[in-house]
């Protein structure tokens, strides 16, 4: 790069009036880095407009000229090789951690926790944990499984005792009745045989006229009676063997089934409250978290509008929520978010140089998120992309160090490039002023890729030219054209000579 100056021309008025801007006013918005876009920016334009409202006032009543051209940098177009990158902000994380999580059902309150970037081994005590609701569930299920311990033990003794009860009637109840029939039978066949020899002595009797009509027409009738009386007891008997006892059986039977099942289902009940005991006693060693792995033990990541961790003394804590980190410190890699504006230029395997603290660290592009992280007004509402970048293995790497992340997205060779403090952009065509022999000329740019510094120039300009620097700062056209309101005409309508350019006032 050349920088000559021009000759300073003469001061038309007492009085002048400067209209100058920042460089990286004149480049395009699209080729503005990210780490430039957000609430500053905005100000800055508010800034220079009210400027370049009142000077224009000024200058359109004729009261005030533009400032003398006076001495003008200048850089020379030439080719060299030009290098795009990204730079953003991101903090060292481990792409391996140990997560601490609550393990109590249904979440408990932190009593204690240990303080985060302390050295631990395994055994260590990380973070306590409320047990009082713990106690008072453990003693309310003790009681329940007692009674249910001592509904199953009823219901044991009840099935006993249906058994029993079967045993008792087939070897006890029903032959003590069959032997009772039996006595009976034989008793009702002793009385039958001794009326029926009576009929027949009565009988004999009456034919010697020793008894009387009435007298046999009795003892008939009571023999007739005792055979009655021996059908009947002949008819239990057989009631008693054939459909009595099948009846009694079966009876039983129901009872003990109903008994079984009562006890199946008294000891699924004693199970389950059992297992909801041993659940609840399982609770308490949890709330005493200790550590498995040796390292260093850091907070969760929170979000970006918090200025302190979920996790601290006191706070309400969920099931399966991380509470603690033990990263592997041999497996690093740095998170950063990466604006919209490069996201789509962004490959795996992308090399990347990451400066931390003083020292730099190789690096490449792991993976980019596919899907924006949330933007509020703690990231000035920029859209980002997470992206990770993976570094090679280094002593020293701590998590949570920050970091400046240089992108590697191309590398151009060989090419025309020209300065972003040359280049003007008027409603959406890019402009630059020329040193000619004659006068200061106006080129239309075809503009290709770019960096903070310069961009590759396609057309509009030759290697060996010399432009302009912040030409809205000593160039008169520049001025104006900064001036001119918004039309439909574009800056580029104005016929061209024949090398494509126009001359300046």
């Amino acid at each position: 790069m050349t920088t000559d100056f021009l000759p300073q021309t003469k001061q038309t008025k007492a009085s002048t009036f400067v209209v100058t801007e920042n460089a990286a006013l004149h480049r395009s918005p699209s080729l503005s880095s990210p780490r430039t876009r957000g609430w500053g920016r905005p100000i800055l334009f508010a800034s220079v407009a009210i400027a370049v409202v009142g000077g224009a006032t000024m200058y359109l009543r004729g009261g005030v000229l533009a400032q003398p051209l006076g001495s003008k940098l200048t850089h020379t177009i030439a080719r060299s090789d030009l290098q795009v990158t990204v730079t953003e902000e991101g903090s060292l994380e481990s792409s391996s951690n140990k997560e601490i999580k609550c393990r109590v059902r249904g979440g408990s309150t932190v009593l204690w926790i240990i303080k985060a970037g302390t050295p631990v081994k395994p055994g260590d005590v990380l973070v306590k944990l409320d047990t009082k609701v713990i106690d008072d569930n453990i003693n309310a299920q003790r009681i329940k499984y007692q009674n249910a311990l001592a509904v199953f033990a009823q219901s044991e003794s009840d099935v006993a005792i249906a058994k029993i009860n079967i045993q008792e009637y087939l070897e006890g109840t029903f032959r003590t009745d069959k032997q009772t029939l039996k006595k009976d039978i034989k008793i009702a066949e002793s009385q039958l045989l001794a009326a029926q020899n009576l009929v027949l002595h009565t009988t004999k009797m009456n034919r010697k006229g020793f008894t009387t009509e009435l007298q046999l027409k009795s003892d008939q009738d009571s023999a007739e009676h005792k055979q009655i009386e021996l059908d009947v007891l002949h008819t239990k008997l057989d009631v008693l063997e054939r459909y009595t006892k099948a009846k009694k059986i079966e009876e039983l039977n129901g009872i003990l089934k109903a008994k079984e099942a009562k006890m199946a289902s008294d000891q699924a009940g004693l199970k389950l409250e059992k297992d909801r005991l041993d659940r609840e006693e399982d609770q308490l060693p949890r709330c005493n978290i200790t550590a498995e792995t040796s390292g260093m033990v850091i907070y969760p990541v929170t979000e970006q509008w918090k200025n302190q961790p979920n996790i601290e003394e006191g706070a309400t804590v969920r099931e399966d929520q991380v509470l603690l980190v033990i990263p592997d410190l041999d497996q690093m890699q740095v998170k950063l978010g990466v604006h919209e504006a490069y996201v789509d230029r962004m490959k795996l395997g992308m090399p990347a140089r990451v400066k931390l603290q003083e020292e730099f660290v190789d690096g490449e592009v792991l993976s980019v998120a596919s899907v924006t992280r949330p933007a509020g007004w703690w990231n000035g509402n920029q859209v980002k992309y997470d992206t990770l970048i993976k570094l090679k293995s280094q002593q020293g790497l701590k998590p949570g160090m920050s970091a400046s992340v240089e992108v590697f997205l191309a590398r151009h060779n060989n090419v025309l490039t020209i300065p972003v403090a040359a280049v003007v952009e008027q409603e959406g065509q890019f402009f630059c002023w020329v040193k000619t022999a004659e006068s200061m000329q106006r080129r239309r740019l075809d503009l290709g890729d770019s960096n903070d510094q310069f961009i590759v120039v396609n057309g509009g300009v030759k290697e060996g030219d010399e432009v302009v620097l912040n030409p809205r700062a000593v160039i008169q056209d520049a001025q104006i054209d900064a001036l001119k309101p918004v039309t439909g005409k574009k800056m580029g309508e104005p016929k061209l000579d024949a090398k494509g350019s126009e001359k300046a006032q």
